[in-house]
């Protein structure tokens, strides 16, 4: 780390210590978000920035914050099978309820669709964001460096492994087993309601196959099973109902997720504020602390649809900055599974090269998918922007991984400057490519 930057790093360092430490958890609509987003606003004033502040509603519950609502559902039919059993209409409404928690979560849990929203309480969360400009005002481009003011739920499960923390094997299998138990008895519960369904209006409908089902000894060994196999569904239902705990007190304290990343974000803005020589030529910077990311992206979500087609994403690349803590993992996160969606590979290889020039030497060989959930580069993927998530995290599940175990305590100021150091060469990167090529739609393949 150059000397030059050694104040910005500690700058950066203290800000997460004041998120995690001061202000506390965050979670997606609380006031303690709109607290760290105006802490935020306020630093840019101090640097001469005045910040701009888009208000937007969000659902906390209606994406992955939800989840446990899947397993009191599970719950429910198990209970609910024992009265079905004397009852068989009651198979109709289970299978209908089944359909609908189902419809849920394939689109707002897993894919981040906002169509459920309406039906759950809102609260209302912020974007806050400023622009630094060239000293002529003029510019050609826009870097957009984000990074989200929110924290998660406190994930139960995962917290409960700090004893293995010295056993990540331990920790893993303990984590994965009771989430994935719990899983297979809910989605198992909501199958048994959709075939018993199906089995009644067969018999209703005086159909062969389920008359021939009915006088069948395997059909009358399953209907004798569901006399015992709820008693289990019901127990594995409660792991994922015990999954989030929903007391903002417990909540994440987002020292590494995200307070790393908007800190991050901020101090590389106030380094070309106080040295605009270095700044590049004709680009327009935007500090951009984006909020409720942990409730499916909200934030970035109503950005990018705010300003659609508009100039601020237009010509315009986005470096999302989430959890840069774990100095054996940093990596260049390239596509989010769940969404479908792949982020810019010009980015993804300007990563890639500053890694190796940094002698960044990574578990993860500097770049992963997001295999589960998403992040902000995917909006701004999809709006036509150039994007790549940045981050230094162990991409499994650990004891500090959206619990309120995320201190900044666990890791050093070093690691920070670290990752201020591969922003700002990535940075030194994309100014060299606007020179050479002009600016490029995001590309999904490396050249």
């Amino acid at each position: 780390m150059k000397e030059e930057n050694k104040k910005y790093v500690s700058e950066a360092y203290d800000i997460i210590c004041h998120a995690a430490n001061v202000i506390g958890p965050r979670l997606p609509g609380s006031k303690n978000e709109r607290k760290y987003a105006q802490y935020m606003g306020d630093k840019l004033r101090e640097i001469g920035i005045e910040p701009k502040t888009e208000k937007f509603t969000v659902s906390p519950r209606a994406s992955i914050g939800g989840l446990p609502y899947a397993g009191w559902y599970g719950l429910i039919l198990s209970i609910g099978t024992y009265f079905a059993l004397s009852i068989p209409t009651l198979w109709y409404a289970m299978a209908f309820g089944s359909a609908l928690v189902l419809l849920w979560l394939v689109l707002c849990v897993f894919l981040y669709r906002t169509w459920f929203d309406m039906f759950f309480r809102q609260e209302i969360s912020q974007n806050t964001y400023g622009e630094l400009l060239p000293e002529d005002g003029e510019y050609d481009y826009t870097i957009i460096l984000s990074g989200h003011t929110d924290t998660s739920w406190n994930w139960k499960h995962s917290e409960h492994n700090y004893k293995f923390r010295n056993k990540p094997i331990l920790g893993i299998i303990s984590t994965y087993g009771k989430v994935g138990f719990g899983a297979v008895c809910v989605f198992f519960m909501m199958a048994v309601s959709f075939l018993m369904a199906a089995f009644y209006f067969g018999m209703s409908s005086s159909a062969a196959w389920a008359n021939s089902l009915y006088v069948s000894p395997a059909f009358n060994s399953f209907v004798s099973a569901l006399r015992f196999i709820p008693i289990v569904t019901g127990i594995g239902s409660c792991f994922v109902i015990m999954w989030l705990d929903p007391k903002e007190e417990n909540a994440s304290r987002g020292a590494m997720d995200n307070a790393s990343g908007c800190a991050l974000a901020y101090e590389v803005t106030k380094y070309f504020k106080e040295n605009p020589e270095k700044m590049p030529k004709r680009c327009r910077i935007i500090d951009f602390n984006c909020g409720s990311e942990e409730a499916g992206l909200r934030g970035s979500l109503a950005f990018t649809r705010t300003h659609k087609g508009e100039e601020v994403l237009q010509n315009a690349w986005n470096i999302n900055i989430d959890s840069v803590a774990d100095d054996e993992y940093f990596e260049v996160v390239i596509k989010d599974d769940w969404q479908g969606c792949r982020f810019d590979a010009d980015l993804e290889k300007m990563f890639k090269e500053t890694f190796k020039e940094l002698g960044i030497e990574s578990k993860t060989g500097g770049c992963i998918h997001n295999p589960v959930g998403g992040c902000d580069s995917t909006p701004f993927t999809r709006a036509g922007v150039k994007s790549v998530t940045f981050a230094a995290q162990n991409p499994v599940l650990t004891y500090y991984y959206h619990t309120w175990r995320d201190l900044p305590d666990r890791f050093s100021p070093e690691t920070v400057g670290k990752g201020f150091d591969v922003i700002l060469s990535v940075i030194d990167k994309i100014a060299s490519f606007q020179e050479e090529n002009g600016y490029v739609a995001p590309r999904k393949k490396i050249k």
